[in-house]
């Protein structure tokens, strides 16, 4: 079986991997060193719990690394994975066909137009895309989320919410906003993720787990439609 990279539409902007073209390379070993990878994506991947009947949607799916585990633990179900830079989906790619994985690949952002044409999806996840957005775009991909998840549908989202300790505030002032800027990752980490889930129409938003970083505190968010 082979990945396939579907091109969509490129309207808007979007922040690169790390914040720069140039660092995009070195995005996947960054993140494993800095960001405790290995322990939120597992805690995020036990919540999906992925299921063979499953059709699950990643949003900012990057270079794959999620949207592999998941194929893995569920080969069954069906994997689609949206982003809007081609470079990282290249590498996407190429990940999956190391493992000979069926993955949907699309080049685009999760918009009105994309979610007439993605069809509908049991489970929707999305890791480290949220902080990197402003907050209008927060809300309206929160709100695209919500509309392609099928009734009873469940969002789960790794990202850095709320920093509540002065440790991992300086941690992510010196590290994350640093690279990302203020304005965008500024509302995460005063908390801001479940109330845009709740006013995108979720239900039942939880707080699964919390992870430490040298980076800041990075949590696994699950919620309903």
């Amino acid at each position: 079986m082979k990945s396939r990279t579907d091109r969509g539409p490129q309207e808007q902007s979007y922040t690169p991997a790390l914040g720069y073209r140039w660092l995009t390379p070195f995005y996947d070993s960054a993140v494993a060193l800095l960001t405790r990878e290995s322990t939120w994506r597992n805690r995020l991947i036990e919540s999906v719990n992925p299921k063979a009947d499953d059709r699950i949607l990643d949003v900012g799916c990057g270079t794959g690394t999620l949207a592999v585990q998941l194929k893995l633990a569920a080969p069954e179900a069906l994997i689609v994975g949206i982003d809007p830079d081609q470079v990282v989906l290249s590498r996407a790619n190429e990940r999956a066909s190391k493992h000979d994985l069926d993955i949907q690949w699309r080049q685009g952002f999760l918009g009105p137009d994309s979610v007439a044409v993605l069809g509908s999806f049991t489970k929707v996840v999305s890791s480290l895309v949220l902080h990197q957005t402003p907050l209008d775009e927060k809300r309206n991909i929160l709100s695209c989320m919500h509309a392609v998840l099928r009734d009873s549908g469940a969002l789960h989202i790794a990202d850095y919410g709320i920093q509540k300790t002065r440790l991992m505030r300086t941690l992510f002032r010196c590290t994350v906003q640093l690279v990302d800027g203020v304005d965008d990752t500024q509302p995460n980490a005063d908390g801001v993720l479940p109330e845009l889930m709740l006013a995108a129409g979720f239900t039942d938003v939880r707080i699964c787990s919390v992870v430490a970083t040298v980076t800041g505190s990075i949590t696994v968010f699950q919620a309903r439609k």
